[in-house]
């Protein structure tokens, strides 16, 4: 999954900037120790290639909403969300929250134009542009051994303090800063369905990512992270090495491992990264293929109608939906025939 970042501010050379800024200032009444004040804390944005913001005023600007509705969105955050729940594959219900239309175009203002100047470390592949999930099974495939972990409760567990930290470290002001993550957490944390929440989640653990890099090297296996899945795979792996240094790590960001999600897969077991079958070739699981391949008999056997009718299946969007998992099974492997034979079928039908 990737993140495009497209800001959209146009900056103008920081002397130009400086000069007007200046000239604004003393007509306003800004007496010269407060212009130097403003400008020294602009140039350090500015040699980051940020916005500058001063206060909530300029800020509303920027966004283009009103001080008092960036205001009610910090002081009541639930009112600005859409709560609801999607099944989990292994059971459960997951709770996602869905910032407002209004607060999402906010969020996407600062994904695009402050969070994506910011560069998350190469071996985090997911929620970067340029990136797909198979930039991270890729490098665990036809490997020995392939050690998968999880991240507990990922985003709920990474605080409003640490998104805070961000936006101080960029250079901006505590009240600024302070103001920036409350429009992007809920419930003192990352909101799931928040835009801005997958981008953070990967500045947030850049140190983690570097400090697996260089323990990967070391022990001469590979590493990526998909968000909270970890996965270590080589000829050999020493897990509890692996596992204890992992643990701690994440124990300095107040993360931690789920551990009933530990996996030890070697070469005579189903080796799956991210839901995905890496043994000797890139497959789909073999649930979802054979899925695929019962949907297909049946609507050749019985024809889509009948199909649908004894199945009860009433989604108006069902074929494009059968579509889509198998575009993703040949995205996954291209040269997969089957898929490929049942790809041409479902579009004779649309």
């Amino acid at each position: 999954m990737g993140r495009l970042c497209l800001p959209i501010i146009d900056f103008m050379d920081f002397k130009t900037y400086s000069k007007k800024f200046e000239e604004g200032a003393k007509i306003a009444g800004y007496s010269a120790s407060q212009i130097s004040k403003c400008l020294t804390y602009a140039e350090i944005l500015y040699s980051k290639n940020l916005p500058v913001i001063y206060n909530s005023d300029h800020l509303s600007v920027l966004v283009g909403y009103s001080k008092s509705y960036l205001k009610r969105a910090v002081a009541y955050p639930k009112s600005f969300y859409r709560t609801f729940y999607i099944d989990k594959k292994q059971g459960g219900v997951r709770e996602l929250s869905e910032p407002l239309p209004s607060l999402k175009e906010i969020q996407k203002w600062i994904l695009n134009n402050l969070l994506c100047t910011v560069k998350t470390h190469p071996y985090a592949k997911a929620y970067v542009t340029g990136f797909t999930i198979k930039d991270n099974i890729k490098y665990h495939k036809r490997k020995n051994v392939v050690l998968a972990l999880d991240i507990a409760n990922f985003f709920d567990s990474i605080t409003f303090s640490k998104v805070e930290m961000i936006f101080k470290e960029m250079g901006y002001s505590p009240i600024i800063s302070n103001f920036l993550a409350k429009l992007v957490t809920l419930n003192n944390s990352l909101a799931q369905g928040a835009p801005t929440s997958p981008y953070l989640s990967n500045i947030i653990l850049r140190d983690f990512d570097s400090r697996m890099e260089s323990y990967s090297k070391e022990s001469k296996i590979m590493f990526t992270r998909y968000a909270d899945d970890l996965t270590f795979s080589g000829s050999e792996i020493d897990v509890e090495q692996t596992i204890k240094l992992v643990s701690f790590e994440l124990g300095k960001l107040g993360l931690s491992l789920n551990s009933k999600k530990t996996k030890l897969m070697t070469r005579k077991d189903r080796q799956i990264v991210t839901g995905v079958v890496v043994n000797e070739k890139l497959q789909i699981m073999r649930a979802e293929r054979k899925f695929i391949r019962q949907q297909i008999y049946y609507i050749q056997k019985f024809g889509l109608k009948e199909h649908m009718e004894r199945t009860r299946i009433d989604k108006n969007n069902y074929i494009r939906h059968l579509l889509g998992k198998v575009s993703y099974s040949l995205f996954i492997n291209p040269h997969d025939k089957e898929m490929d034979s049942y790809k041409i079928f479902l579009h004779g039908i649309l």
